[in-house]
């Protein structure tokens, strides 16, 4: 529980930062900007590495996760839609109703309900003692699913994003290139693990990809520069290492540092509400007039009901199990984290911002905050399922 709250309180911190820094700091801010923009991508290569590495699947019986992925994918996809059409319909006068370019944008931001946190999910299960529980078994699966389904459709949403482009041919060889060695070497490679081992990998990750996006970018400018995500590169990396599962507390501690850093990182990449909105060359989600802090409030509400409701899509699926059962597999996947943050600091590239961007990163943190409470229904649903 304070592993969830304090990801809660360094998002919010960040948050703080991002609007009080910049005029605190003037001229002075634009250098820590850019150091926040690296360190950032370092953590998230980081974090997917370590998502990587949890995915392990019997290569043998591949059949029967077929069902699984397409559950973890419906409820995915449900939030996912449910935002997006909140966005077009609340957010934006109905002139932008039918417009392409909006729906990309909301498409794109939405896209943040869609993960479920495996890492915060699985500790704090194994914390209350399910492991040896199907709901713990099958959260596992559907989890590490979800997330990978999330990190795949991430790729069109960034190629509807970019337009017909040579650099969509580019980031398609690639992303299927990196799928296909991935399959193909699953855990098949014994690497050092340690935090800093890892650190050292997501380091040379998110450089390969920056190096790659500054070049393309001095030899064809900034529209036509080449921009890979570390997203896939990072988690596949994690795919094809061979998991070791004698980790030190250290290292978990180390980890969890990481991710709290993560947090307060994205929280500072928050662009100013006051700058973000009707400010040349925005987005259609930017130009919009802020809301007052009382209609954000009732956004971030209703968003995250839409979010959680989209989540309950597994109590539709595995019947031979108990109903106590099903409704504590969907609960379970209410949590959100770090890949969800990730999807956010992805759209800000796109300069995705104003109250869209704000009600995202709000319904996240309140989603963080209510964690340990949905973690708590599922334990009690558990065991009132095991009674009956």
């Amino acid at each position: 529980m304070k592993k969830v709250l304090s990801f809660s309180l360094m998002l919010i911190l960040g948050l703080v930062l991002s609007q009080t820094l910049p005029g605190v700091m003037g001229e002075g801010y634009a250098p820590l900007s850019d150091a926040v923009y690296m360190l950032l991508g370092t953590c998230l290569a980081f974090i997917m590495i370590n998502v990587g590495r949890e995915f392990e699947l019997d290569k043998s019986n591949v059949g029967s996760y077929v069902k699984d992925y397409c559950v973890a994918m419906l409820a995915a996809a449900a939030p996912w839609i449910l935002i997006a059409v909140y966005y077009i319909f609340f957010l934006l006068p109905p002139e932008f109703w039918t417009s392409g370019d909006a729906w990309k944008e909301t498409l794109l931001l939405s896209r943040f309900a869609a993960p479920t946190s495996a890492g915060i999910l699985f500790s704090m299960l194994a914390a209350l003692g399910l492991q040896q529980r199907w709901i713990y078994r099958k959260i596992q699966v559907l989890a590490i699913f979800d997330d990978l389904d999330t990190i795949l459709l991430m790729i069109p949403l960034q190629i509807a994003m970019i337009g017909l482009h040579w650099q969509m041919g580019v980031i398609l060889f690639v992303v299927i290139g990196l799928l296909y060695f991935g399959w193909q070497k699953m855990s098949a490679f014994k690497m050092r693990q340690e935090w800093w081992a890892i650190m050292i990998y997501a380091i040379v990750v998110f450089g390969l990809t920056h190096v790659i996006y500054v070049v393309t970018e001095h030899m064809f400018g900034h529209d036509d520069a080449l921009h890979i995500e570390v997203l896939l590169p990072a988690f596949v990396l994690g795919m094809v290492i061979k998991r070791e599962h004698s980790e030190s507390k250290s290292d978990e501690a180390i980890t969890t540092a990481i991710s709290l850093l993560f947090m307060l990182l994205v929280g500072m990449s928050m662009p100013q509400i006051s700058a973000s909105v009707n400010s040349a060359g925005n987005s259609i989600m930017a130009s919009q007039p802020m809301p007052s802090w009382g209609v954000i409030a009732l956004h971030v509400v209703a968003v995250s009901v839409l979010s959680n409701i989209g989540k309950l899509v597994p109590m539709l699926f595995y019947r031979n199990h108990s109903i106590k059962e099903r409704l504590a597999l969907s609960i379970g996947m209410f949590t959100r984290g770090e890949v969800g943050a990730g999807v956010i600091f992805i759209a800000l590239g796109y300069n995705i911002g104003g109250a869209a961007l704000l009600i995202s990163v709000l319904t996240l943190v309140l989603n963080l905050i209510l964690t340990g409470g949905f973690v708590l229904i599922v334990k009690r649903l558990a065991i009132n399922s095991y009674r009956d």
